[in-house]
């Protein structure tokens, strides 16, 4: 892929704002990359330039139908100064994916890779030096084709921005509390669950709202169907450990498949541990934490890593789980990853890309 390059001067970079204190998502630095898709003509006129507005005819698709998707990974400043990224293919191909849910063109996922390091490699100063903060990295493609009528779009705009950030959650590495809504869904099988196409968010606002006023950090959804069974939290696959068995629902096309929550799976089972991917009812947990069988509950996802959850609400019953306090399990794959993640730990499984 030819890339065009266009840097800022030097003299308009931005200040770079205070590390201890960068929240997430609310900073964005110099530069990003794009490149436009046009039926019949492909990829085309890939750049990294200055970040800046972009201008969208009001019949934009994207604004009426809702074809939109994106990816989230993080550039990791470890060891030695290097700066790495956490299985960044993976990303890529999941985005082709949902690119393909959508009726969106594929991206050419080994090419964009190369521009996002590119892109990362221009962006090094903005890598924090923090513990714990990252460069988080957001690809994104939108229908651009101004048109009224319902279809696929015949151009596309896909884009990556950069954004250093601190902890998710305001609780950091401590454990959350989650409120198990049986009143909204957010996906349904044969649905776009496990796409990460922008629309599924918009879905689950109104319910992450509705908790958050309650005093809960974040909304575990149960299935559609028979609204019994776990599915997600709004921005992370669950866990369970149920007599000393890691429990995670299925991939069933209702949920995301994490990369996290991949990578914690495969930790796990090298480690000797009983893994399950299976349907597991709120009923079964509630009945579990009763009787002393339920030890941990922790969330996986990018942007959090690994969240333990100390407490579940559902229908007027709160359900502690581990005292209320980060578990063993939960501790030791978040060391784990953020080792890895960071360089220094042994990557057996080459999940890391130093650029």
């Amino acid at each position: 892929m030819d890339i065009r390059i266009e840097k800022v001067a030097p003299g308009n970079l931005k200040a770079k704002p205070d590390e201890s204190a960068l929240g997430f998502g609310r900073h964005r630095t110099d530069h990003m990359f794009v490149m436009t898709y046009d039926e019949g003509q492909g990829w085309h006129d890939a750049a990294i330039m200055p970040y800046q507005d972009f201008a969208l005819d009001p019949a934009a698709m994207v604004l009426h139908y809702g074809q939109a998707i994106f990816e989230g990974l993080k550039a990791y400043r470890g060891k030695d100064d290097a700066i790495f990224l956490f299985r960044p293919m993976d990303n890529l191909r999941r985005m082709s994916l949902s690119a393909e849910r959508m009726c969106m063109p594929r991206i050419p996922e080994q090419e964009v890779c190369e521009a996002l390091k590119t892109l990362v490699n221009i962006e090094q100063e903005w890598v924090p030096r923090a513990q714990g903060a990252t460069l988080y990295i957001r690809p994104t493609m939108i229908a651009t084709e101004a048109g009224l009528g319902v279809r696929p779009a015949k151009r596309y705009l896909f884009f990556i921005i950069l954004s250093p950030v601190g902890a998710y959650y305001p609780e950091g590495f401590n454990p959350v509390s989650i409120f198990v809504t049986d009143t909204h869904v957010r996906a349904v099988p044969g649905g776009v669950g496990n796409a990460k196409t922008a629309g599924n968010y918009a879905a689950s606002i109104r319910a992450a709202v509705e908790a958050q006023r309650q005093g809960y950090t974040q909304v575990l959804w149960l299935d559609a169907v028979h609204r019994k069974y776990v599915e997600e939290v709004g921005t992370m696959n669950i866990f369970f450990v149920l007599d000393n068995e890691v429990i995670t629902p299925p991939l069933s096309g209702s949920i995301l498949a994490g990369i996290t929550r991949d990578s914690v799976l495969q930790l796990v089972r090298d480690w000797g541990r009983t893994v399950a991917e299976r349907p597991i009812a709120i009923d079964e947990i509630l009945t579990a934490s009763q009787t002393g069988r339920l030890q941990e509950v922790f969330g996986t996802g990018t942007a959090a890593v690994i969240s333990p959850v100390g407490s579940l609400y559902y229908q007027g019953q709160s359900c502690e789980v581990n005292h209320g306090r980060t578990g063993p399990l939960s501790q030791r794959l978040f060391d784990e990853l953020q080792g890895i993640q960071y360089g220094r730990q042994p990557d057996p499984h080459n999940w890391i890309v130093r650029l």
